[in-house]
């Protein structure tokens, strides 16, 4: 679905008409750029804008599929940019996935959007009120485009540092309960949203690298900006998987040790019941001469015994904590 085509001459948007064709020759002549935004396009609307724009029909394809890593394309005149959106939801901690594909050429850039993360109908509006950055041509809407999902990374990375932080809170709290499956969770989220992040740093190098000549030079002081914000991102969600990859263990350790003290409980009361046992099992045994049998005295001294030992052996486990 084409969502939005605009004329822009000298970062201004101008009317223009309704025929695309009509609208690229009059961008060419007044020196300006179209900016052509799809949304999940058709297959029959994007072979309408690569026979008109030329596009290669590998690029093509890659828009349609939308399953690309981030990575940067040239062919010929043509930059073919994709990188990924990230949309998370805090309450089912969950993370999902979209595309942003760019076309770009000296006198348009196409967007192809999948996915609901990082709309661009806002960052269109904010761009139109900057002519300035604007008129720079289709590699400042690029740089917007990236600055955008970057700046929707690092939101998202602070929402998984509230979650993480929470979680943290609940493994050392007193009322211990296992976290395992919530901190396993939420690492695999982490774990998505950096291989969905750091790729970019591959692509964003070659925009600010010296040999690219497509990039004015003074947009790459933008780009480079924009390179500083991802590698700072891409540092906090490395921070947050260590931290997970510790909670977990953290978890493991006092699992471990609740069963130890578990165990620790139970062989304290086998320990308290085999004294009474050991002289129960002697009197019980068929001898017919046992000393004690004939005094009167033998059954209340024998029970004494049997609760002082066990009172003895409750001190002595109570003291060491394992009762």
């Amino acid at each position: 679905m084409i969502v939005n085509t605009a004329l822009y001459v000298k970062g201004v948007r101008q009317p223009g008409p309704e025929d695309f064709s009509d609208l690229l020759a009059l961008a060419k002549k007044r020196k300006g750029f179209i900016w052509i935004g799809l949304k999940e396009p058709t297959m029959d609307e994007l072979d309408n804008l690569a026979q008109e724009l030329a596009l290669h029909p590998l690029a093509v394809e890659d828009a349609l599929k939308a399953n690309q890593r981030p990575k940067m394309e040239i062919y010929d005149d043509i930059t073919f940019f994709t990188l990924k959106t990230i949309f998370y939801n805090p309450l089912h901690t969950l993370i999902s996935t979209g595309e942003i594909l760019c076309f770009l050429g000296e006198n348009y850039i196409v967007t192809v959007r999948h996915g609901e993360g990082s709309e661009l109908k806002g960052l269109r509006v904010a761009l139109e009120k900057d002519p300035n950055h604007l008129a720079q041509g289709p590699f400042a809407v690029l740089h917007s485009i990236i600055d955008k999902v970057i700046d929707d990374s690092v939101r998202i990375a602070t929402e998984l540092e509230n979650d993480v932080s929470l979680l943290e809170k609940t493994i050392f709290s007193s009322e211990y309960k296992t976290r395992s499956r919530q901190i396993y969770t939420l690492k695999r989220e982490v774990i998505e949203f950096r291989y969905l992040l750091e790729p970019l740093k591959i692509p964003l190098q070659e925009l600010v690298a010296i040999t690219n000549k497509k990039v004015k030079k003074e947009l790459k002081p933008f780009f480079r900006d924009t390179q500083d914000h991802l590698i700072r991102a891409c540092e906090h969600a490395e921070t947050l998987d260590n931290i997970l990859t510790i909670a977990l263990q953290a978890d493991l350790a006092h699992l471990q040790v609740q069963q130890n003290n578990d165990v620790r409980r139970i062989s304290a009361w086998v320990a308290l019941a085999a004294g009474p046992t050991m002289v129960a099992g002697i009197y019980g045994m068929n001898f017919k001469y046992i000393p004690e049998l004939s005094s009167k005295w033998g059954y209340p001294v024998v029970m004494s015994i049997m609760v002082i030992l066990s009172l003895l052996l409750y001190k002595k486990f109570k003291a060491s904590k394992w009762l």
